[in-house]
């Protein structure tokens, strides 16, 4: 059943203040959760259409109850944090998203209220397609190409320079343009970077060939292709850049028009987006959006609405912007794309951590020029909310043209009910709230094959060659049937394998028996790293106790907690041995969290695999001991030493890092989650709405960010050159 933004059940009359408050706290999270997966994950788990919908909800109960509204609204900030894994940079100018409708009586609004704010009687507006792939800022001094950026948090993005230089369409030297549009000495750019629909499918087609998955949706192998840290890897990717808006000149021709800029740009060698028109009316507008829906299926790229912009650029200096979004422009996008298919068969999948998922088992079906054939059902509550039965024809469409998704029952089949054992190993499975879970901890062969390939991933032992296929082949030949039977794999066993030869089977074990992770901060000189050579470890495999840690797949254990943990324990006896109330002292660690690494460290398969695994020898780096020159700045007399500290958010030029490295200097701590014990929180933009509510909860005090700097005597003001950061900054 399609989602109706416009049902009456959603009145605002019907809230009262309470109700509203309640409302709008749900709505925050939601939001945030989903701007996370989007942006931080690229894994949207619903489509633009829903967002949007929920989105413009909390629009509507703030500006109803504006006493409601808090500064970790979505409404209130304009994207999410940047990754760490590249350098980063602030743009010249913000990035922000567009306001976005999918009704065109939203855009009669928006022309009545930019008219009457400009007292004008018509304006003349801009209209484009509404690209659907990834944001990048080029910024050229001189004419040079110097800087490219992906779009972050709208103010912050990561540097992709040189991968963007792989893109033949991106301008390395702007053209000299004509008399009218000389080059401006400095330059920044708005641009989408794009994969051609048919280079797609022909990127998917030689993945087939491969025996390798299909990549799900260009935008996603677009984006993902940006941030990759080889850019010989991105020259491989057939990508396009569109430029659309200059974000900031300097010393460059007097534009006193959106048109002109465009005009511009194409002078000094940009690509621009194809059939950008005028328009004057709504009439107009309604016209240019309903061209290009009809055709969008025709177009050799994704396209997922139309942009409206007023055209002179002083009047938009006039109607400015909020912190989400320019006043002076807006998308028309279309509506998803639905199709109904039939359910053959519903099962269930089991991960690693023991979850059991059901999936929905369609005839294939095209759904917006992707063939679908399964649609996760997510977790047994999902799937009586849908109830959705063997048998059924449903509503299905792609969730931001990406992730399939079941919108509704056309016609009723059979009921489903989740099993209550293990389709894999036999176990009585087990509720947990809402998720369904196989409690065989390294005893289930679904688990299994899942848990080793989270133990050869990049964040654990990145073992190199040890992926999916390759992992099925080991189990199903029943080579490895535990963690531990990996580190006896031999060369000879492993040629057997489908798509091994002796050469490629030496290199797997190779990195199997000298995996030689552990991680070592900067400020270690070369000779710490002589006692770890092999001849001195006699065999012993040196390896990272945080990396090792994470490679467990300890339930709510990442990254994070896996350093703190090793951190505090520094042997992994010693955490085996904790007990709940000294697992909760470590940082990042709540009770909750303390009881669910407990359970799984006394689950009698997880202690039998683990001696297993033991057994293979394994030197467990623990983090180094602070230098002794900062153990000399961790004196009682500082007033922040003992105090735990949690930052959400990001601060103006500031990176977290840094500050964590001054509170840690002083004595203070730093950690993940508050708690009892958090002294105090500090929030910049686009803060966790989920820490705002846990201090709210536990009366911890909140700090906005001249308040914290001014409290940890941060050395320079915010946005002076001291504390500005660099380009290549990690």
């Amino acid at each position: 059943m399609e989602m109706n933004i416009s049902d009456p059940k959603l009145s605002l009359g019907d809230l009262g203040s309470a109700a509203a408050a309640q409302e709008i706290k749900r709505l925050v999270k939601e939001i945030d959760r989903h701007d996370h997966l989007y942006y931080a994950k690229d894994a949207p788990e619903i489509s633009d259409f829903e967002y949007d919908a929920l989105f413009r909800r909390l629009q509507e109960l703030e500006q109803a109850h504006p006493e409601l509204r808090t500064p970790d609204s979505p409404t209130q900030r304009v994207g999410a944090e940047p990754l760490d894994e590249l350098p980063s940079a602030e743009h010249a100018a913000p990035m922000l998203s567009l306001d976005s409708s999918y009704e065109l009586g939203d855009v009669r609004r928006f022309d009545e209220r930019v008219r009457k704010d400009l007292n004008l009687d018509t304006i003349q507006y801009v209209l484009e397609p509404k690209l659907d792939g990834a944001s990048v800022e080029l910024v050229y001094d001189n004419g040079l190409l110097v800087r490219a950026a992906t779009r972050g948090n709208g103010r912050v993005g990561e540097v992709v320079t040189e991968n963007v230089r792989t893109i033949r369409s991106t301008p390395l030297r702007l053209h000299g343009g004509i008399k009218r549009w000389p080059l401006p000495r400095f330059l920044s750019v708005r641009g989408e970077t794009i994969m051609p629909l048919s280079k797609f499918e022909d990127l998917n087609r030689n993945r087939r060939t491969k025996g390798l998955p299909e990549y799900k949706n260009a935008r996603n192998v677009t984006s993902g292709a940006l941030r990759q840290l080889d850019s010989r890897t991105v020259a491989r990717r057939p990508l396009q850049v569109y430029a659309f808006d200059v974000l900031h000149m300097e010393n460059g021709p007097p534009l006193a028009t959106d048109w002109q800029a465009l005009s511009a740009l194409r002078a000094w060698g940009f690509q621009t987006p194809e059939r950008i028109e005028t328009a004057e009316t709504v009439d107009e507008i309604a016209q240019y959006y309903h061209d290009y829906d009809q055709r969008r299926d025709d177009l050799g790229y994704e396209i997922d609405g139309i942009v409206i912009k007023v055209n002179k650029l002083d009047l938009r200096r006039v109607l400015g912007h909020t912190s989400h979004h320019p006043r002076w422009a807006m998308a028309l996008k279309f509506r998803p794309r639905r199709v109904a298919a039939g359910i053959r068969d519903i099962d269930t999948q089991i991960g690693r951590t023991g979850v059991v998922t059901p999936v929905a088992r369609l005839w294939p079906v095209k759904v917006s020029g992707v063939t679908v054939t399964n649609v996760t059902l997510h977790n047994r509550e999902e799937l009586e909310r849908k109830g959705v039965r063997v048998g059924d024809l449903v509503w299905v469409q792609r969730a931001g043209d990406v992730i399939p998704q079941i919108l509704g029952r056309v016609e009723r089949g059979e009921p489903f009910t989740m099993p209550v054992a293990c389709e894999s190993c036999g176990t009585e499975l087990v509720e947990r709230g809402p998720l369904t879970v196989c409690p065989n901890h390294f005893g289930c062969r679904a688990q299994l094959e899942a848990r080793i390939v989270h133990f050869a991933s990049r964040s654990a032992l990145d073992i190199e060659g040890l992926g999916v296929k390759t992992v099925e082949q080991l189990v199903e030949r029943r080579l490895v049937q535990e963690l531990a039977d990996l580190f006896d794999l031999t060369p000879e066993r492993v040629a057997e394998l489908e798509g091994f030869g002796q050469v490629s089977a030496n290199k797997l074990v190779t990195a199997i028996e000298e995996p030689r992770v552990f991680d070592l901060p900067a400020s270690w000189s070369p000779a710490a790293l002589r006692p770890r050579t092999k001849s001195t470890l006699r065999g012993r495999k040196r390896i990272d106790l945080a990396r090792f840690l994470v490679g467990l797949g300890i339930p709510e254990v990442g990254t994070t907690v896996a350093r703190d943990l090793a951190a505090h324990f520094r042997e992994l006896a010693a955490l085996r041995d904790a007990t709940p109330d000294q697992l909760a002292e470590v940082h990042g660690v709540g009770e909750t969290m303390a009881t669910t690494i407990r359970e799984f460290l006394d689950n009698q398969n997880v202690v039998e695999a683990l001696d297993r695994l033991l057994a293979k020898d394994f030197d467990l780096v623990p983090p180094p001991e602070p230098a002794p020159a900062d153990v000399a700045d961790h004196t009682p007399a500082h007033p922040l030493a003992g105090k735990t500290f949690v930052i959400t958010g990001s601060f103006e030029s500031i990176r977290r890092s840094d500050l964590q490295a001054h509170l840690e200097k002083r004595g203070a701590r730093v950690t993940g989650s508050v708690t009892a014990k958090t002294f105090r929180l500090a929030v910049g933009e686009k803060p966790g709405s989920s820490k705002l509510a846990k201090a709210k909860e536990l009366d911890v005090t909140v700090l906005d960010q001249d308040e914290f700097l001014k409290l940890i005597d941060w050395p320079d003001p915010p946005g002076s050159p001291a504390t500005k950061v660099p380009d290549t900054a990690e």
